[in-house]
């Protein structure tokens, strides 16, 4: 290889190991979970047991088979793409290095917040589970006004229970709350 020939010049038939092929085909990982999503929406709005009447040529499942077949179409489309040669640019505007290493602390904070929302919303209600939602996402990327952050977290959980439960008709669990609220 010389110095001005660059790895995408390099012929077809070189033989790369396993690593860099993924490396240079790792779209193809979106194409093939579209393609699994857009399987998986077709079975399920195909097998889909439909008892109401229906009027008219579109019914209940009109909009999952379109999805699902849309899904599909984008999957085969992207992974020929990529099999030519096509690659997904990085955001212009993207502020991100990416020789920093992830922040696995933070991923990990995160996802505890979240499955502990899942397992207080139950017992808790929204309100209080929602407030520690809050107030955990906040702490776990960065913020340390313990001061003001959990009160911004309880009138967040608060309003958010307010227009989902009274004005949009959308039950939430109350919880020890709910006599209150």
């Amino acid at each position: 290889m010389t110095t001005t020939e660059t790895e995408t010049d390099r012929p077809t038939n070189a033989r790369r190991s396993p690593q860099e092929w993924l490396r240079e085909y790792s779209e193809l990982g979106v194409s093939v979970l579209l393609f699994v999503i857009g399987v998986l929406v077709l079975t399920d709005a195909l097998t889909m047991n439909v008892d109401i009447a229906q009027r008219g040529p579109v019914g209940p499942k009109t909009v999952p088979v379109v999805v699902g077949a849309g899904l599909l179409v984008v999957a085969v489309l992207l992974a020929v793409d990529v099999l030519r040669g096509g690659r997904g640019e990085a955001e212009g505007g993207e502020d991100i290095d990416l020789t920093e290493p992830s922040d696995w602390r933070t991923v990990l904070l995160l996802a505890g917040v979240f499955l502990g929302f899942a397992v207080l919303i139950g017992p808790l209600g929204f309100p209080i589970a929602g407030a520690l939602l809050f107030w955990g996402a906040a702490f776990a990327l960065g913020s340390r006004h313990l001061d003001r952050d959990p009160l911004i977290a309880a009138a967040l959980a608060l309003v958010t229970y307010i227009v989902f439960n009274n004005l949009l008709g959308v039950p939430l669990p109350g919880g020890p709350l709910m006599g209150v609220l």
